[in-house]
């Protein structure tokens, strides 16, 4: 601060101190900031005393109790989708449950065809299975098979042992553009009087 603004606050200070109204304000600020204090205050555990010396806390009788405050209901935590690693590298995968899935089968149905996925994950009325496909790592993602009200509506596939006869959200994986460039790509944006 500049000297003049703590001039000022100390004239201030030193002109309002004898005034009682002023000084009966402070004292009811500092009151509700100890009883502030008071109520944040971490509660520490009672030192370990024996039960023959144990007093009973003197009790003002004077003074009323205030009314316990209600019961708070524990919040609910968030459901949380079970954690499944994620791979560093590609595995090749072979399985002897192969075969092709159809739209409206039961997740049963899947089950007799592929086995029993890595991981299952339920949203309202949808059902997501996953299973091994051996390029987890390139494509980003496992096969993912997609129950509606427990019929299959959807499957995104990547290896060749599962197949799914109905119409994928997910075409076929694109394999990459050649080898890569050292600058990446280029834009190159033509003048407005290039034709």
């Amino acid at each position: 601060m500049r000297r003049s603004t703590l001039l000022m606050c100390a004239l201030l200070t030193i002109a309002t101190s004898g005034c009682k109204q002023i000084n009966e304000q402070v004292q009811k600020v500092k009151a509700k900031i100890a009883a502030a204090r008071q109520r944040t205050r971490p509660t520490q555990p009672a030192p370990l005393v024996p039960d023959t010396q144990r007093v009973a806390p003197p009790q003002d009788i004077g003074a009323p109790t205030p009314p316990a405050p209600p019961p708070r209901s524990p919040k609910k935590a968030a459901r949380q989708a079970p954690a499944v690693p994620l791979p560093a590298r590609d595995v090749p995968y072979d399985s002897p449950d192969t075969g092709t899935i159809a739209p409206d089968m039961n997740e049963r149905d899947v089950y007799s065809l592929w086995g029993p996925p890595i991981a299952v994950r339920r949203q309202g009325e949808m059902t997501y299975l996953y299973y091994r496909n051996g390029c987890e790592f390139t494509c980003g993602t496992e096969d993912v098979v997609f129950l509606q009200n427990g019929k299959v509506v959807d499957a995104v596939l990547r290896w060749p042992g599962h197949g799914y006869s109905g119409q994928s959200s997910s075409p076929f994986a694109t394999p990459p553009h050649g080898p890569a460039r050292p600058g990446g790509d280029t834009l190159t944006v033509k003048s407005p009087s290039t034709p």
